[in-house]
């Protein structure tokens, strides 16, 4: 099956990716051209990807689904992912650093899945596991809201995200699940720079409750204004971002 990526940057980060088979490129007649749409029609070229110009068509039906392609639309395979998730293992082996990693508890919006990818790329996390039921999985929307990001990451579906927990603990990685609970100690005081699986819940339910138990530990991030918690995209991000910057210190 294929499918079409939409959007300047999931476009261009697709072609240079190049982990997944491309057929066409799609550009929409009459929209301005720029740096970035020179960028896609370069790395198309040296794909030696089939370039199609077209009116309407295909970006009205994008535009009637609330999509915006940007003028820009790329037909490829399905997401590559990642049959085993030793493979991030070996990737943080290969870098020679500790792993980091994002487990993901049946997380639902596309939108939040995307923002957490785009964070996990930029902090050079290792892989990414996702359940293969009952949740979001790496769509165009998905692609789009990560700008691209998506495409550099080794990403796994798994059919049981507490047994990969005891696999991985077993390989000597730590696992950090967020909760809000206010006996759960503050991110702040929590030790990060290790071997690390941070394990994000669902946007309404977080945690599931054998997943929380799984964890080695819980972090929780203070809140100072009046609001209550953050969305599940941006707790995780500031997780991620602050696991990181504790491997620098």
């Amino acid at each position: 099956m294929s499918e079409l990526i939409y959007g300047r940057h999931a476009v261009l980060e697709t072609l240079r990716a190049g982990r997944r088979r491309i057929y066409r490129l799609w550009l929409e007649e009459g929209r301005s051209s720029g740096e970035i749409m020179d960028e896609i029609a370069t790395a198309a070229e040296e794909a030696k990807v089939t370039l199609r110009s077209v009116k309407g068509g295909i970006f009205d039906k994008l535009a009637q689904r609330n999509d915006n392609a940007q003028g820009v639309a790329l037909e490829v395979d399905d997401y590559p992912y990642a049959a085993d998730f030793q493979d991030a293992l070996d990737l943080a082996h290969e870098r020679d650093e500790p792993p980091l990693l994002l487990l993901l508890d049946h997380l639902q919006d596309p939108q939040n899945l995307g923002t957490l990818m785009r964070t996990a790329e930029a902090m050079g996390v290792h892989g990414i596991a996702i359940p293969d039921r009952r949740a979001a999985s790496i769509t165009p929307a998905v692609s789009n809201a990560s700008a691209g990001a998506v495409e550099h990451l080794l990403v796994a579906q798994v059919t049981n995200l507490n047994r990969l927990i005891d696999a991985l603990k077993e390989s000597g990685v730590w696992v950090a699940g967020l909760d809000g609970d206010p006996s759960v100690p503050e991110l702040g005081r929590t030790d990060l720079a290790g071997p690390l699986a941070v394990v994000v819940g669902n946007e309404g339910k977080g945690l599931g409750r054998l997943t929380r138990e799984k964890c080695d530990l819980l972090v929780r991030l203070p809140m100072y204004g009046s609001i209550e918690s953050l969305n599940a995209a941006v707790a995780g991000s500031i997780v991620l971002y602050a696991a990181r910057q504790a491997r620098m210190s």
